[in-house]
């Protein structure tokens, strides 16, 4: 019995030291993303494409422009893993009307890839 327990004991350390490797790992690898402000001045009424991606991470989205302010953003395709969360991002960006909002907790990633597409839709117009 005591064996036993000594065995699931490496176990379970051995599943914990790979699990924090691996955490720092992926937390080391995440992309710094440097997403700018906007200037709704100067974009024309209009429907906007845009699309970013970031090692897996990738979004693509439209930006409904009418009288300088974003009316609407659809996100047509995020790749994600588990950056589902981030799609609410869409909505605190057309509240402020800005890109510097605060990213969606535990979805930093996928939150930072939404902006940008947004960006680009934008910038490219």
């Amino acid at each position: 019995m005591k064996k036993i327990f000594k065995i699931l004991g490496i176990i379970f350390l051995a599943f914990i030291i790979l699990f924090t490797v691996g955490f720092f790992i992926i937390k080391s690898s995440i992309p710094d993303i440097n997403v700018g402000e906007l200037d709704l001045i100067n974009i024309s009424d209009g429907l906007y494409t845009g699309e970013y991606s970031a090692g897996v991470v990738k979004a693509f989205v439209e930006v409904q422009v009418k009288d300088n302010r974003i009316t609407d953003i659809i996100i047509k395709e995020h790749d994600n893993g588990l950056g589902k969360p981030a799609e609410k991002i869409t909505e605190e960006i057309i509240l402020h009307q800005s890109l510097n909002v605060d990213v969606i907790s535990g979805a930093t990633l996928s939150s930072n890839v939404i902006r940008k597409a947004v960006e680009e839709a934008l910038n490219n117009e």
